[in-house]
Formats: C-alpha cells, sequence, structure tokens
C-alpha cells in the first residue's frame, strides 16, 4: 500500500525540479540593476523573497546567518559548495511607495557585506504568485535553484537552524 502514496511524491518531486525561477528585475542599494536568475551563475544561486510588510522581518532573520553559512563560508562544509545568495524585498501595490525610503534607511543600517545581496525590486506579483505558488503573504519564501535557474529546493518561514542546515544538505548532494 506504501507504494501507491510514494509514486505521487516522486512525480510531484520530479515536476519540482524542473521548475525555473521566473525572471525578476531589480536593483541593489547601491543602485546597480540585476535580474535574477543571474545568467551564467554559480553551481548555485538562493533567493529569499519577502512580499509583505509583515514578511520584511523573517526575511531579516535569515540575512545573517545565511551570510555567514553560504556567503563568507563559516560552518563545517561551508567550503565544499559555491552559491549566490540574494534576498529580495519586493514591493508590491501601496507598498511601492515604500520603495525609496526603505533602500535609504538600509543602506545607512545594514552591514556592508550584507548590502550587496539584498535586491530591492517592484516586479508584478501576480506572475510571481503563480510561478512559484506563494500562497501566505506573510512568511518570506527561500529557493535554491542550480546553475540553470532550476528551483531544486525550496523552504519558507521564519529562521531556523534545521531550515539552514536542510538548504545546506541540498547544496552538498
Amino acid at each position: 500500500m506504501r507504494r501507491y502514496f510514494l509514486v505521487p511524491l516522486l512525480i510531484a518531486q520530479v515536476g519540482f525540479a524542473q521548475q525555473f525561477f521566473p525572471p525578476m528585475s531589480g536593483e541593489t542599494a547601491e543602485g546597480r540593476e540585476l535580474t535574477l536568475p543571474v545568467k551564467n551563475a554559480k553551481a548555485f544561486t538562493i533567493i529569499g523573497l519577502a512580499y509583505s510588510q509583515k514578511a520584511q522581518p523573517d526575511l531579516e532573520e535569515w540575512f545573517e546567518p545565511a551570510y555567514l553559512r553560504f556567503v563568507a563560508k563559516h560552518g563545517l562544509f561551508a567550503g565544499a559548495y559555491d552559491c549566490e545568495v540574494y534576498f529580495v524585498p519586493l514591493f508590491t501595490g501601496l507598498n511601492k511607495a515604500a520603495y525609496e525610503p526603505s533602500m535609504r534607511k538600509f543602506r545607512k543600517s545594514a552591514a556592508p557585506d550584507i548590502i550587496q545581496h539584498v535586491i530591492f525590486s517592484k516586479a508584478d506579483i501576480e506572475p510571481l504568485k503563480e510561478a512559484l505558488d506563494l500562497r501566505e503573504r506573510d512568511v518570506p519564501y527561500f529557493f535554491i535553484l542550480d546553475g540553470e535557474g532550476r528551483i531544486i529546493h525550496r523552504a519558507q518561514g521564519n529562521y531556523t537552524d534545521e531550515k539552514l542546515e536542510a538548504m545546506e544538505e541540498v547544496l552538498l548532494r
């Protein structure tokens, strides 16, 4: 009987592994335009995305631990993989008015090492919600992409050590 449950799970995993992250444009706090996923990226790209003010603090909780593990290479296996990391606060609807003030505040308060890994975007949320299955507005989403932009792992919600370690396990495969 277990086989019947395993087959749909495997089909879902195969289908998910073939999904590509849709192109999304934004800019760094330094004013540099960037489109994600980055063409000719390293082996992996991690994208953290939040599209509501309530999700923003949870996204920010990920900044330091993810930067230390995946960019600064702190940790037992951190040198065993190569990846880019981007955090994307997405300004939608009425929140677009907060774009410039938020960017100015971020420039003043963020650690210099993290600034280049945060991409501010005003991309249209509807195509992203549909393509990425972003059902819960008030949580951040995290995607690990392979070098071709295929989504190979997904997580959501507030930061936990377990979620970070699960992401690292994907990078070590």
